[in-house]
């Protein structure tokens, strides 16, 4: 039974190894076999036969299985390099750079990475040029702003805290003083009844009951009671000024909700009248609904997040109930973090500071420009928490399907773009309803952009001065000064051809400027007026 007298079973497989990786591998393997002993002592008993023998068996199969594994390591690494030398010759065949014959590829490889190569081929911009900013991923950039804003907001509320102390008060979120504005909820719960006339209305003309002359004038009744009605309430109140803006924000939507109602069924049944016609508007838009009178569709419009009417809208398949809880958490989140920002920052820099258009001027500004980031910081939040999370939330309950409630206003090269980006809505009111009937009468363009901002500035007048019971009309001159402000960012686009300039023009007026002054003029009359009645 001499099995391990002689390594000649061992030298057979290292006869066949034709490398220097085999070679030492035999020889390992050698000096492995020569170091167990002979099995065929007198002496030795059974067990340790059967344990050398088991033992040299192990160091047989490791020896095979470290040459299998360096022989594939040499063949992976033998592929790769002839992979990498394809990849090679493939790139330089299409910089132009080879040479026709069977040899590019390798010639490609062996030039390439040699110090005479050329390292300068083409005409490259630097990725934050003008030409090449908006084609390069910012996203390290982004995290870095997002870095420093932590940074030196935690250094400001720091500060903030320790110059003022804790200015939230126990009854921010509900005070006894609210329940005093009750006869505003009785307001806001009664608007719906404008809309049950106005499809009353609607009802009656379909079924021939009234002529139509008779349908508009109702309408126009309808509408115009229902915006004075809470204007009257709250000018008979004493209410908080955020309980007014939340009414007159409420009756605006109402209001604007029923002017689309009434105009949109008023057009489809000039459509119905022509058979023709209406099968043209069909095919175009690839409509399926037909004109009806539907106190389901009207209730569905009432409560969507959209301000024109329709008789059906896309819808989704489903409600995420955790996506909406989601949603819900975020709101709840950012509508504190602006109560906090409003109580803690913007407050105590409106009372310490005069009014900006009396007094020493630098002293105005320096108060506009420190009012300006809080106020950034509110109206960005005002933004997410109402056009995203709110609106959304909205849709995905009812199963809208249409939720571009805005575009990237933050883009905007010019005042006329950012208004017809940033409150999609709004926007496609004015141009379904206002912009696009007065073309169609007739007036030129010009004259129509003017009376759509002049309808916008109405509103905002209504929504801020009535809450605050100052006709000063700063709102109002506030969205009419925009019209040159459009002008102007169009003319600068135009000359210079560079998004930047355009850009840095709408946020330096709007952001910086803009609201801020409204905030102190407001305020300072607000106090005044106060003061006065006391």
């Amino acid at each position: 039974m001499a099995i391990l007298d002689s390594p000649e079973i061992l030298d057979t497989t290292s006869s066949s190894a034709d490398n220097g990786a085999a070679h030492h591998t035999t020889l390992r393997r050698r000096q492995s076999a020569r170091s167990v002993p002979p099995l065929l002592d007198s002496d030795s008993n059974s067990l340790e036969a059967e344990s050398a023998i088991n033992d040299s068996e192990n160091v047989r199969n490791d020896a095979n299985l470290i040459e299998n594994l360096r022989g594939g390591a040499v063949e992976s690494e033998n592929e790769k390099q002839e992979s990498y030398g394809k990849e090679e010759g493939a790139k330089v065949k299409e910089n132009g750079e080879t040479s026709n014959g069977n040899g590019t590829d390798v010639m490609a490889v062996k030039f390439t990475f040699r110090p005479a190569a050329p390292a300068h081929r083409k005409n490259k911009e630097s990725p934050l040029s003008s030409d090449a900013i908006f084609k390069q991923s910012h996203a390290g950039l982004f995290n870095l702003c997002i870095v420093v804003l932590v940074a030196v907001n935690s250094r400001l509320i720091i500060e903030n805290l320790m110059k003022y102390g804790w200015l939230i008060k126990s009854g921010f979120w509900f005070s006894s003083t609210s329940l005093r504005d009750w006869p505003l909820l009785m307001c806001c719960l009664s608007l719906p009844v404008f809309a049950l006339a106005s499809f009353l209305v609607e009802k009656l003309v379909k079924l021939n009951y009234i002529p139509e002359w008779v349908a508009v004038f109702l309408h126009v009744t309808i509408t115009t009671v229902e915006i004075l009605f809470p204007v009257v309430v709250i000018l008979r109140c004493d209410s908080a000024v955020l309980s007014g803006v939340t009414l007159m924000l409420f009756a605006c939507t109402v209001w604007l909700k029923l002017v689309s109602y009434a105009h949109t069924n008023y057009d489809l049944r000039v459509l119905a009248k022509s058979l023709d016609k209406w099968e043209a508007m069909s095919r175009y838009w690839n409509l399926d609904y037909a004109y009806d009178v539907s106190f389901k569709s009207l209730a569905y419009f009432m409560v969507a997040p959209t301000l024109c009417y329709q008789p059906s809208y896309p819808r989704t398949a489903c409600i995420r109930k955790g996506w909406v809880v989601r949603q819900l958490i975020k709101l709840v989140i950012f509508t504190g973090l602006m109560g906090f920002i409003i109580e803690q920052y913007i407050n105590p820099i409106v009372q310490n500071s005069q009014h900006p258009l009396k007094g020493n001027l630098l002293y105005a500004i320096e108060r506009v420009l420190k009012l300006s980031v809080p106020n950034l910081y509110v109206w960005l939040c005002m933004f997410y928490c109402f056009f995203h999370l709110w609106l959304n939330i909205l849709a995905e309950l009812l199963c809208f399907g249409d939720r571009e409630f805005y575009k990237d206003w933050w883009n905007a090269r010019t005042v006329e773009e950012y208004w017809r980006m940033w409150n999609m809505p709004v926007h496609k009111w004015m141009v379904r309803h206002i912009y696009c009937p007065c073309l169609q009468n007739g007036i030129p363009k010009i004259v129509a952009v003017l009376i759509a901002f002049l309808v916008s500035a109405i509103f905002h007048e209504l929504c801020v001065a009535v809450p605050c019971q100052i006709f000063k009309f700063w709102a109002f001159s506030g969205i009419m000064l925009q019209v040159p402000l459009v002008i102007v960012t169009n003319y600068l686009q135009e000359k210079f051809k560079n998004s930047m300039v355009g850009n840095m023009m709408f946020w330096c007026f709007f952001c910086i400027f803009g609201q801020p002054m409204c905030v102190l003029l407001y305020y300072h009359d607000l106090m005044n007026r106060k003061a006065s009645a006391r």
